[in-house]
């Protein structure tokens, strides 16, 4: 624990990105969270916006509102 999979759009995404990206969001969880680097495992998934609604808005956002901590504004 933790486990984070973040959802975005297809874009390119070099290594150091992703390296800067994993750093940041491991660093706010080891803070929030108190776990040690050791368990945390994130994953990095590209959804093609015309799939947007039904994989990721649908269910995930308005499915499961409740645990949003962070709500988007579109």
């Amino acid at each position: 624990m933790p486990h984070v999979n973040i959802k975005h759009f297809p874009r390119e995404i070099g290594e150091a990105q992703k390296a800067e990206l994993v750093a940041a969001v491991s660093l706010a969880l080891k803070s929030a969270l108190g776990c040690s680097d050791d368990a945390i495992s994130i994953a990095l998934e590209a959804v093609e916006p015309d799939a947007w609604q039904e994989k990721v808005y649908g269910p995930e956002i308005e499915g499961r509102r409740e645990l949003l901590l962070k709500t988007p504004n579109y």
